[in-house]
């Protein structure tokens, strides 16, 4: 029994459909590829200062940084706001 010959453009979607898969499961190996890598670095570092005098013996309970301040929360519910390049306090405020 003969098999009939296919005509020629089916054979040539056959083979472009499966360059195409191929391409498609190598982006997707490497979309995974990068989302594990991105995910597994860790986080940039921040620009923290040295060291930070707290006036009054206050105990820092938080801490977060702006973009040229920084701020420290204490325990009896304050929020000091230093400047990031001097250091020096810039406000004080009061959670009530």
């Amino acid at each position: 029994m003969d098999t009939p010959e296919e005509p020629a453009n089916l054979a040539f979607l056959r083979r472009l459909v499966t360059v195409l898969t191929i391409i498609m499961i190598g982006g997707v190996v490497t979309v995974v590829a990068l989302l594990v890598i991105r995910l597994n670095a860790g986080p940039a570092p921040l620009p923290l200062p040295e060291q930070v005098t707290l006036p009054g013996g206050a105990t820092a309970t938080a801490f977060t940084v702006g973009s040229d301040w920084f701020a420290v929360v204490t325990e009896d519910d304050q929020i000091l706001i230093f400047d990031q390049v001097t250091g020096t306090l810039r406000n004080t405020l009061t959670i009530d």
